[in-house]
């Protein structure tokens, strides 16, 4: 391997959010890694990004953080952007000039959310909102900078842990006699733990190229770079998705009281952004490429509700 390909650890942010806390773990098998919190490193400042970059000398760049309060992006427009668009492109202008190779991470909220044909890599982008602009923006800037990347656009991300729509929906369920649930806007749920584990397939991937050929990880990853999409197998609403993981846990929590769930439309729940109608993902680029697909949502599903189930003390031998 050359020096350069032996330089440095795994920068990754986000370290406590949803994807970047399951790949915290994963990564550290591939060598050393930095984690640091907002306090110690504040991505909607880009010159401090910079520095930081510089400090670290990092030879992969990992990026699942992002501002991802849709609704207060629409009245913080400014700091979407410096966290969803501007910190990509420096991540990725400093990554090019040291050599290392970045996975970042964006979302269907690219696309206007029109039609129902699952949406591919090369299709026009249209985001309804500033969220959607912002991580568009993100991925451009990544994508100009020079850097060896791959940018996995997923979808409805949740898991056992942190803030998400699963974890959420139990919580008011126990204390509401009937939850209203939007049913006419349709994706595919995704965990956060395969979402890990495919970042750190993609890495690992690379590593064993690189050793291979005796250049550096992001060598080997560039004849693979570019925009991916990477979500669940198959497809549902969110109240689908509700419905789902509501009957694991009233056939494993009987004696509990559990909302009922009512279907409607989007235009029954209105917010100050506008969500996509269509967030369906073609990950066939995603199979071919790298050899890996995530599970069906429902499979999913199944699983996080066991670990949730776990942590209520509720064994779930047919579904762990």
């Amino acid at each position: 391997m050359s020096a350069q390909a032996e330089r440095g650890g795994i920068l990754l942010t986000g370290v406590n959010g949803q994807v970047g806390g399951q790949l915290l773990p994963l990564l550290r098998e591939l060598g050393e890694v930095c984690a640091p919190g907002r306090t110690e490193l504040d991505l909607a400042d880009a010159e401090a990004v910079r520095a930081y970059v510089r400090r670290v000398r990092p030879r992969w760049i990992v990026n699942p953080a992002a501002y991802t309060a849709v609704d207060r992006a629409e009245s913080e427009p400014e700091l979407a952007a410096a966290i969803n668009a501007v910190a990509p492109r420096v991540l990725g202008e400093e990554a090019a000039r040291l050599g290392a190779g970045v996975v970042h991470l964006s979302t269907d909220y690219v696309f206007d959310g029109s039609g129902t044909r699952p949406w591919v890599e090369t299709d026009a982008t249209g985001p309804l909102g500033v969220y959607g602009r912002t991580k568009l923006e993100g991925e451009q800037g990544l994508a100009a900078s020079g850097a060896a990347y791959v940018t996995l656009r997923t979808s409805w991300v949740y898991g056992a842990t942190g803030k998400n729509f699963l974890l959420t929906m139990l919580r008011l369920a126990r204390e509401r006699e009937q939850m209203a649930v939007v049913a006419d806007q349709h994706g595919a749920p995704t965990w956060s733990r395969e979402l890990a584990r495919l970042v750190a397939h993609i890495m690992r991937g690379a590593e064993r190229t690189a050793a291979a050929q005796g250049v550096s990880p992001a060598e080997a990853l560039s004849p693979q770079q570019g925009v991916y999409h990477a979500a669940a197998g198959g497809e549902t609403t969110w109240f689908g998705f509700a419905e789902a993981f509501l009957r694991i846990a009233r056939e494993a929590l009987p004696a509990e009281h559990f909302a009922t769930l009512r279907p409607i439309a989007s235009a029954e729940y209105p917010t100050p952004a506008r969500r996509p109608a269509n967030s369906r993902l073609n990950c066939g680029r995603l199979r071919e490429v790298f050899g890996l697909a995530l599970p069906e949502w429902q499979e999913a599903t199944a699983r996080v509700m066991a670990e949730w189930l776990a942590g209520a003390g509720v064994r779930q031998a047919t579904r762990a």
